[in-house]
């Protein structure tokens, strides 16, 4: 592998005032969407939804990188190019999500391991040939009752690991994504102490598999209050709490940590983002703090579409409004009279 050239990749995935776009969804995933509002999700459909994503002039700007799902890896757009072409002409990196998916943890009830292991180091062969330059893998941690289990955390720290490991070998940046899930109704104490338990067991897996640090990027969830927990934390907790986990398992040779939304509402992703930058400007952290949001940045835009020609302009306007938020938010530069310049 090349680690300067890893390093360098990482470092523009979390450049100043960027972030990535988690455009990954399968196949299911964003027929399902599509269909909530109101549009059929056919072949056509779903490629001129990432058409409209991909070619919203200026996302570059706040974008340094996008995540793309097999299907539109390969897809073209109607102008021919294709959608790697689309992006590196915006000066947005191409990605690629590789894991399977999560399935069910043998004998361990409510819990999941994430596949997709067998022959990834040839599928990462032609995602590179394909033009991506970085890859993600998702493992899913759920708090109830009893769980998180040993069993899981550790099954899936060393699966991220593996994954993590078999990228560097193919000069692919891994995202390494190990989410704790917000479903639930555990407090924000119980989650910081499952989310911290789970990083320091992911961090020790990728050393143990030599995986170099310098050349990946992190993506937590926040710590944050369960769903349905009676007492939600306030913005300035979640970023306190959030901070306080990550300088206890992050090692100061990654380049950046760039945190998925993982179900919260699109101002509270992007607050909580904003106030954990404000925070950092004092505490001199080694890494930068971005955002790898799908929903929180697509979803504004996708009703605001609803598949009619005659919106797309005001779906761009929406999808790089919210990109522009969260640009700012990597900054520590968000307000409410940056939300409120679009209605205006």
């Amino acid at each position: 592998m090349n680690i300067q050239e890893l390093e360098t990749t990482a470092k523009t995935m979390v450049a100043p005032g960027k972030g990535i776009l988690a455009m990954d969804e399968s196949t299911p995933t964003i027929t399902k969407r599509l269909k909530a509002v109101g549009i059929d999700g056919s072949d056509a459909n779903r490629l001129a939804y990432r058409e409209l994503i991909v070619t919203t002039q200026a996302l570059g700007d706040f974008i340094s990188g996008a995540i793309l799902f097999d299907e539109t890896i390969r897809q073209k757009l109607s102008d021919g190019r294709s959608v790697v072409e689309a992006l590196s002409q915006q000066g947005i990196m191409p990605g690629i999500k590789v894991d399977a998916g999560a399935k069910p943890l043998a004998l361990h009830s409510n819990e999941t391991i994430t596949e997709g292991l067998d022959k990834l180091r040839d599928r990462l062969v032609e995602y590179r040939d394909l033009g991506a330059r970085f890859c993600k893998w998702r493992a899913v941690i759920a708090i109830g009752d009893g769980i998180p289990s040993r069993a899981c955390i550790e099954a899936n720290a060393h699966a991220l690991a593996r994954y993590a490991a078999l990228c560097q070998e193919a000069n692919l940046v891994p995202i390494v994504e190990p989410e704790v899930l917000i479903d639930g109704d555990h407090t924000i104490e119980h989650c910081f102490d499952v989310t911290i338990d789970t990083q320091r067991t992911v961090f020790d897996e990728l050393y143990r598999q030599g995986v170099a640090f310098q050349g990946m990027i992190l993506k937590p969830s926040m710590v944050v209050s369960g769903k349905i927990c009676p007492r939600q934390a306030g913005v300035e907790e979640v970023a306190e709490q959030t901070l306080r986990c990550l300088r206890a398992t992050v090692p100061a040779a990654v380049p950046g940590v760039a945190f998925l939304s993982g179900g919260q509402s699109d101002e509270a992703a992007t607050m909580h983002l904003n106030t954990m930058n404000v925070m950092a400007k004092d505490l001199n952290l080694p890494w930068r703090l971005s955002f790898s949001y799908a929903r929180a940045i697509q979803q504004a835009a996708l009703d605001a579409w609803k598949g009619k020609p005659a919106n797309t302009a005001r779906a761009r306007a929406v999808l790089l409004h919210r990109a522009r938020c969260n640009s700012a938010a990597t900054l520590g530069r968000y307000n409410k009279s940056i939300e409120q310049e679009l209605a205006a």
